[in-house]
């Protein structure tokens, strides 16, 4: 059953689809999936192409916008686009602390979750696209870790692409986590730097920030552990078009003077909270280094190993000497699941998915090198999320893919410069066609 509504400009259908757990296992258990329909309303009889957006992440829905802004606004002048919450995200049969002890316990649940990889998502995409369709390949724009699917969908079923179009999302096709987290590091110190460059003055306060966490025991509102090193990961934020600026009025704002004495305010801790959380999209922690498995190796929780080679992160030795405060990146450690209420009841089976070793291949570079699909990607100067030099190999070896190496926006140019961003990629990989 489909239900439509309308917004200003759109009107929006919701459509559900039932598909296998395992792809491999047609006849055994199904989860159900959970897409938006969107059409320009003076457009909604016409047969227009498809255009499928695969949303950064993992672990996020798809956006929840109204009428048409930004890069929609520019797709649905010529396509019906269709806007899917991937497995285990938004309405598509979350996965989250209520929802997975319905699996059972942690090996259970870690089993579950090994089947909400980039693989699993191509495999739903083709698994709905014949009724979307009616079997007609579709453009399927991928943001981020929607560029990771996109990839995969190259390498495991090109016959359902029209177009391929990639926005800060090309992977390393055979780099170990490990190898990912070396490169991030040094990413993330210069985007610090340039922070403290533009702020001067945040270098001190977040100086006294962490020296305040260092001494006290903060717990926010929701039951989140505000340890240093929590107070470190919103430096996420940095890699984004206004990451800075969001940052720079958080810090400014970390003070308020009490008949105790100076502590953290509350405008502070409750806007840190809701950067902190987990609660909207836990899968996101859950999964996320798995990503990056693909062979043998565990990842074993690599960007907290990987971490620990990165010195000048540590944040009691900064505030010893004389070293700026070092904020980190898009990464995930296990103290977050000992810090983060929406976490806490699923450690175990994030340390049991940490400890796999049998990930099985997510690209297929024989098949990419003989590409035959139109594919055109933006590759982001000194991208914060996804390593350029990373991204520049991999299009070196997928056939035919045009790439447009910009410094002209931040790893979310699709959200900051949407209509431009995919005006340019999809004037490239026409011309190429």
């Amino acid at each position: 059953m489909t239900h439509s509504y309308r917004q200003p400009g759109v009107v929006l259908t919701d459509r559900r689809f039932t598909v296998p757990l395992d792809h491999d296992r047609p006849g055994g258990e199904t989860i159900e999936l959970y897409a938006r329909e969107v059409v320009a309303s003076d457009k909604t009889h016409q047969d227009l192409p498809w255009l499928l957006y695969l949303q950064g992440g993992p672990g996020f829905g798809a956006d929840r916008s109204v009428g048409r802004p930004g890069w929609l606004g520019r797709a649905l002048k010529e396509y019906r686009v269709l806007l899917l919450d991937q497995r285990g995200t938004g309405h598509s049969t979350p996965a989250n602390r209520q929802t997975l002890p319905l699996r059972g316990g942690p090996a259970e649940q870690a089993g579950y979750l090994t089947h909400f990889r980039a693989d699993a998502i191509v495999r739903d995409c083709e698994a709905i696209r014949a009724e979307v369709t009616g079997g007609a390949p579709w453009t399927v724009l991928g943001q981020s870790f929607g560029g990771f699917c996109v990839t995969s969908y190259l390498s495991l079923a090109s016959e359902g692409l029209a177009t391929a179009v990639i926005t800060g999302g090309l992977p390393a096709l055979d780099a170990h986590a490990d190898d990912v987290y070396r490169a991030a590091f040094p990413r993330i110190e210069r985007k610090v730097s340039a922070h403290y460059a533009r702020y001067p003055r945040d270098a001190e306060r977040a100086r006294r920030i962490a020296d305040h966490l260092l001494h006290h025991d903060v717990v926010l509102a929701n039951g989140y552990r505000l340890t240093v090193e929590a107070f470190q990961s919103l430096g996420i934020v940095l890699g984004t078009g206004d990451g800075t600026h969001r940052l720079h009025y958080l810090l400014e704002n970390a003070f308020v003077r009490t008949p105790q004495g100076f502590t953290l305010s509350d405008a502070f801790l409750e806007q840190a909270q809701a950067m902190l959380s987990y609660a909207r999209h836990p899968l996101y922690a859950l999964i996320h280094e798995s990503i990056y498995g693909q062979d043998a190796r565990p990842t074993d929780w690599s960007a907290e190993r990987v971490r620990a080679e990165f010195p000048q992160f540590d944040a009691a030795k900064a505030l010893a000497g004389d070293e700026p405060l070092l904020f980190t990146g898009e990464s995930i450690h296990p103290w977050m699941f000992d810090c983060d209420p929406a976490l806490r009841p699923l450690r175990e089976t994030a340390g049991l998915l940490a400890a796999r070793t049998d990930w099985t291949p997510l690209y297929d570079p024989a098949r990419l090198a003989a590409n035959e699909v139109p594919v055109v990607a933006a590759v982001y100067h000194d991208d914060m999320y996804v390593d350029t030099a990373h991204s520049l190999r991999t299009a070196r070896t997928i056939r035919g893919l045009r790439t447009w190496i910009t410094d002209e926006f931040e790893h979310d140019g699709i959200r900051t410069g949407g209509p431009r961003v995919l005006d340019r990629l999809l004037a490239l990989v026409r011309d190429e066609a």
